[in-house]
């Protein structure tokens, strides 16, 4: 049987308002929010953008098998200090396959799998919401299970972050999650997966909002 390409409109409408569901914007004349905090890049951002980098990173267009691993929903949206949505952010993601792996010509562990597409690009919407479908994180030598993140937003310095999963035992012994200052620095990029069967059958979801520091200029 023939993979669907994409979530119908009327599907993804869905899923983006069940990911906005999961995070609230702060009320009027609460504290600000703290900003999310930058993480390094890694060695394996894409040498060139793929053609397919789209938020679908389960499904590779032209490919009949969908990507190995546990498929997750991923939902957030991008927020400036006050808890106002902040409107076409391009977000980025990229990360590992199922083994541990990265398409990138310097990782020399072995190929990747070539039914995950490994990189994503997104836009927020008019109320900061964003959703892409991938695969849940494994952890590799020397690092905890991660997804990468860049978000840029127009007239702002990019936010360069990772996301990390809550509760995993590696997380404790991965280098750049402990150099994070605080424990509310660690909790603002620390996300909880949970089975998701108004989604899909047998998928997790979890929701990340990032919060962009400084002055957000209108528009």
């Amino acid at each position: 049987m023939t993979i669907d390409r994409k979530l119908s409109r009327r599907r993804l409408v869905t899923t983006l308002a069940a990911g906005a569901a999961m995070g609230m914007a702060l009320p009027a004349g609460a504290a600000s929010l703290m900003a999310t905090p930058h993480q390094n890049e890694g060695p394996f951002y894409p040498v060139n953008i793929p053609l397919d980098h789209d938020s679908d990173l389960v499904q590779v267009t032209g490919h009949a098998k969908a990507a190995a691993g546990d498929i997750v929903h991923l939902f957030g949206r991008v927020l400036d200090s006050s808890g106002s949505a902040i409107a076409a952010a391009k977000v980025e993601i990229w990360q590992c396959d199922s083994e541990g792996r990265y398409h990138h010509p310097g990782d020399s562990r072995g190929p990747a799998d070539p039914d995950f597409q490994g990189y994503g690009m997104a836009q927020s919407r008019y109320d900061g919401a964003w959703r892409f479908r991938t695969i849940k994180p494994v952890p590799y030598s020397g690092r905890a299970p991660h997804i990468h993140f860049i978000v840029s937003v127009p007239g702002h310095p990019r936010l360069t972050t990772q996301m990390y999963l809550a509760g995993h035992p590696r997380n404790r012994e991965d280098s750049l999650y402990r150099s994070l200052g605080s424990d509310r620095e660690r909790e603002s990029v620390t996300v909880s997966l949970a089975a998701a069967p108004k989604i899909a059958p047998g998928v997790l979801a979890g929701n990340f909002d990032i919060v962009i520091g400084g002055n957000i200029s209108a528009g």
